[in-house]
């Protein structure tokens, strides 16, 4: 009987060991499991300022349970507005740039690769060194520059758009002492509409400091009305600096083509120059019309989250038909809401704010003085901007933009 007993004891203990081993088994299966589920692999495509802005917020969102990539085919970042300073001698260009490896962000990787293919369907990405997988796919690749576009742009005239064209700019500038300069805009849109002023505002500085501004003619060709359309008043400030330093506007037209020493506008106008400054027509970068993302040359989203039409694949910035002007600050209020549709859908939530399509572009003077209009697209009837005047405070807040930015994008 005591061995009975002894036995039942025995197969009892076995059988609660058993027991507890399947039970921890099944537990750390789970635990394994929805660790698995809960790592959001996210692949963004350019690191400007939506890339930037976005792997900011999902990194402080979700941390080590995120998995993120950032591909970028350059190695290092700058504010398109510092391409005026290097063009005109104000900083070195190496000076304006900020390494991509200076990311430290938990669950970030930056890759350096070029991008040679999208399957938006399967949401993988081939580059030259190997194919990444998402989850999430977020395409920031901004726009490309197509110089064949406009005839006779690479060999007669200068293009300051491109970095490299910037850093060319300020060797060609200095020996431009007297006759014409045109500040062209090849095609619409493009990149940061009150770049043209701002260049032909800078270019008479530059003249009147080399003693060579009485010389020297300076015209401005836009396919706009005005400088600043959404902003009448922005645009009345422009016009009279313009009136005050003797630059002419042209408006509602277009560079079509260059010979040499002439501009031919698209409505057949001739004009003779002795520099001249082209914005060239964008496109979107072949790799993304390739991809089947875009419409009619661009990329379309729903407003309200940045959503193409394949599903978890967002788009962001330049690249996109959203509505709102290629410009940095309209890239990065596109991300922020895209970035908590991806934090809100990873949360098992949904994000109820959408993009507003509100932004604030810095306007460039000349003599140290910076105006900003704030500029809403989406909420009235029509867009409209408030307009700031030029002053020394605007110039500091202007600093400000861009040190505040290099901290949260790189803890600079």
């Amino acid at each position: 009987m005591r061995y009975e007993i002894v036995a039942q004891l025995t197969t009892n203990s076995t059988l609660l060991i058993l027991i507890l081993i399947s039970y921890l088994i099944s537990h750390i299966s789970y635990l394994t499991s929805h660790n698995k589920m809960k790592k959001l692999r996210v692949v963004v495509l350019g690191a400007g300022f939506g890339g930037l802005e976005l792997t900011s917020m999902l990194s402080e969102a979700i941390g080590d349970n995120l998995n993120l990539t950032l591909i970028d085919q350059h190695d290092s970042f700058y504010f398109g507005f510092s391409k005026l300073d290097v063009m005109f001698g104000h900083k070195p260009a190496d000076s304006v740039k900020i390494p991509y490896s200076s990311i430290v962000k938990p669950g970030v990787r930056f890759c350096k690769e070029t991008i040679t293919a999208i399957d938006p369907e399967t949401r993988t990405v081939t580059t030259q060194s190997g194919t990444h997988e998402a989850d999430v796919l977020v395409v920031a690749l901004g726009a490309n520059y197509n110089h064949g576009a406009t005839p006779g742009l690479t060999e007669h005239g200068n293009e300051y758009y491109t970095f490299e064209g910037a850093e060319k700019l300020r060797d060609v500038i200095p020996n431009f002492k007297k006759g014409h300069a045109i500040v062209g805009v090849c095609g619409a849109p493009f990149k940061c509409p009150p770049a043209p002023s701002e260049a032909a505002l800078m270019l008479h500085d530059y003249l009147a400091t080399a003693g060579t501004r009485d010389a020297c003619t300076i015209s401005i060709v836009m396919p706009f009305g005005s400088p600043i359309p959404p902003s009448p008043d922005s645009s009345k400030a422009l016009f009279k600096a313009f009136e005050e330093r003797g630059i002419q506007f042209i408006p509602q037209h277009k560079v079509a083509s260059l010979s040499a020493n002439k501009a031919i506008l698209d409505d057949g106008t001739e004009m003779p120059f002795d520099l001249f400054l082209g914005i060239p027509k964008h496109v979107a970068p072949d790799v993304v019309l390739q991809s089947g993302l875009a419409v009619d040359g661009w990329i379309p989203v729903d407003r309200q989250n940045l959503l193409t039409r394949f599903p978890n694949v967002y788009a962001i910035g330049d690249v996109t038909s959203v509505g709102t002007p290629k410009a940095g600050v309209f890239a990065e209020g596109a991300a922020k809401i895209a970035a908590a549709s991806i934090i809100a859908s990873y949360k098992g939530q949904q994000n109820e704010k959408g993009y507003t399509g509100v932004g604030s572009c810095y306007i460039e003077f000349g003599k140290g003085q910076v105006a900003r209009v704030d500029v809403d697209f989406f909420s009235g009837p029509k867009p409209f901007g408030i307009h700031h005047d030029a002053s020394e405070a605007l110039t500091i807040d202007k600093e400000y933009f861009g040190s505040s930015r290099k901290a949260r994008w790189f803890g600079r």
